[in-house]
């Protein structure tokens, strides 16, 4: 026999990996990525420059460095997207074992950057954020568990998945970083119900997860600050959401111009948290609508794709990083338009930041990866075979 079948794709015995890596990709999702990143890079011109003259910096110093660490983020996309799911379970358990380590040295060795969360690493030259690179490597273990659980005389995959859920929720809410530690238990409780739980079962965690955030709003002043201003019926002027949602509000259909917004002069977050806000303003909701169809195209064709797989772990863990991903940037956009509280999330591959860029890299390659289309990905393709 001297061919496969993927999917509908024929792939000769021995192809070298790069035809074979090209023929199996998702394209459309790698073009909407590359679009993004270049999107941000666009956007970081005008957004980075008044913190770049804040510090006393070159204009475009900001601008260079996220070529740099997007540079990077895309190679480790690129590479990671040509791995086996076996190398990706692999990858994933590693990357998040080593997370979890830095994780629980924050509170000795972290800094908060004045912010008030204790979530980064400063190795003078960069700063790391491990809880960035903690969600894909999250999203991969709890797949492995869970897919475990599905074989015969597996272990208890899916109680030994809760388990590493609740232990990573509560390190994260401890920094404080309640956004991270909310996408976190969403991914889990996406996988949960793709692995074939009960809507019991993910109405109890909710519900202990609606129990965990009272007790944080009672016991977390930072917490309880940021949900009274959401929930208030007047927005502050001084804070980074009152300049945000005037800046959107400003920019109408087709924005105020090129570099001429104000609003990047006001937010300190402008290149990072609130750069959906740069957008809005100078170039209007046709920016904006441009931006959520990019993100929606991943999503939704790597949830199609997945649909066809019959790997448990890839469609458990592969549903798992596209949720992520995509409610990751529904976040952002909802936190700037003033539909979700205050979160400090960042839009992936449009926001500045090496951590933030660098991780969605890898969740994105083993997004990728997971969705390319291989043997057995289809079971109307192997009965009609069997016929």
């Amino acid at each position: 026999m001297t061919e496969m079948v993927f999917g509908t794709t024929p792939v000769r015995a021995g192809d070298p990996i790069l035809p074979r890596w090209w023929r199996t990709l998702d394209k459309w999702s790698l073009t909407c990525v590359l679009g993004l990143f270049a999107i941000g890079i666009l956007l970081g011109l005008a957004a980075s420059v008044p913190l770049a003259e804040k510090n006393n910096l070159p204009r475009f110093y900001y601008v260079q460095r996220q070529l740099v660490f997007g540079a990077m983020g895309l190679l480790v996309m690129l590479v990671i997207s040509m791995m086996t799911p076996r190398q990706i379970r692999r990858i994933g358990v590693l990357g998040f074992a080593v997370s979890f380590l830095l994780i629980l040295a924050l509170p000795v060795i972290g800094t908060d950057f004045g912010k008030g969360a204790t979530r980064w690493l400063s190795l003078g030259f960069v700063s790391i954020q491990p809880s960035e690179f903690l969600k894909p490597g999250f999203v991969a273990i709890c797949a492995w568990f869970m897919a475990a659980a599905q074989e015969p005389g597996g272990p208890p995959g899916r109680a030994f998945s809760f388990g590493v859920a609740l232990v990573v929720v509560v390190l994260l809410a401890l920094q404080p970083d309640f956004g991270q530690a909310s996408l976190v238990l969403f991914s889990w409780l996406v996988m949960y119900f793709v692995a074939g739980s009960g809507v019991a079962v993910i109405v109890g965690v909710a519900t202990l997860a609606g129990a965990g955030g009272l007790f944080a709003y009672n016991a977390s002043e930072h917490f309880a600050r940021r949900i009274n201003s959401f929930l208030s019926a007047e927005v502050d002027a001084n804070t980074q959401i009152y300049f945000a949602t005037n800046a959107i509000q400003e920019g109408r259909f087709f924005g105020v111009g090129v570099g001429e917004g104000s609003v990047k002069w006001s937010l300190p977050d402008a290149h990072t948290d609130f750069i959906i806000a740069v957008a809005a303003e100078e170039y209007g909701f046709v920016m904006v609508l441009a931006i959520i169809c990019l993100y929606a195209t991943i999503v939704l064709r790597s949830l199609l794709r997945l649909v066809r797989e019959r790997d448990p772990f890839a469609r458990i863990a592969g549903t798992g990083l596209a949720c992520a991903f995509g409610v990751q940037a529904l976040i952002n956009m909802g936190v700037a338009v003033r539909l979700l509280p205050a979160k400090g999330m960042t839009l992936p591959f449009v926001s500045y930041g090496g951590s933030s860029v660098i991780a969605s890299g890898i969740a994105v390659g083993m997004l990728l990866a997971l969705t390319r289309t291989r043997p057995q990905g289809e079971f109307a393709e192997i009965l009609r075979r069997a016929r």
